[in-house]
């Protein structure tokens, strides 16, 4: 099983403020989708809480300590017992927030990181890459666009 952290990080390493996302990128939203469809997902509850809603077409695991159920998602409390949930699945998808990325960084064969060139205020940030683990395998460079405000590369990175 592949486990792969899919994630957009500021140049700072923000991810997010007040459970939101910081910034509107169409075409990273569309990289994502393509990346995660027909794969598992596993995500802590505050993701899911900013997400709203299962994400369509992939299995949805939700990691809370809260004893919850939540319509369209399995929900388990720890990433252990996710991992569990998903044995036997080819690529399983680690979708945030940042305990979960923390947790699972040990884990992860693949990134496939977004990084926005701008730096932000945020309350929620991405663990530091030890770039020495990691081998760069792909890299696509953004420049502003009418849909997208902000310069942006899609990176994938893969464990040494």
């Amino acid at each position: 099983m592949n486990i792969n952290i899919v994630v957009a990080i500021a140049s700072n390493h923000a991810i997010g403020k007040n459970n939101k996302l910081l910034w509107h990128l169409p075409k990273d939203l569309k990289h994502f989708k393509k990346l995660t469809t027909g794969h598992t997902v596993i995500m802590g509850r505050k993701t899911f809480d900013s997400v709203g809603k299962p994400l369509p077409n992939r299995r949805n695991i939700v990691v809370t300590r809260q004893n919850i159920k939540i319509e369209g998602c399995e929900v388990v409390n720890s990433l252990q017992a996710a991992l569990v949930l998903a044995e036997g699945e080819a690529e399983v998808d680690i979708v945030g927030g940042a305990e979960i990325y923390h947790r699972a960084m040990p884990l992860t064969n693949y990134i496939y990181l977004t990084i926005v060139h701008q730096s932000f205020e945020a309350d929620t940030f991405f663990p530091e890459i030890d770039y020495n683990q990691w081998e760069e395998i792909s890299r696509e460079d953004h420049q502003p666009d009418e849909m997208n405000a902000l310069p942006f590369s899609f990176i994938t990175l893969k464990r040494r």
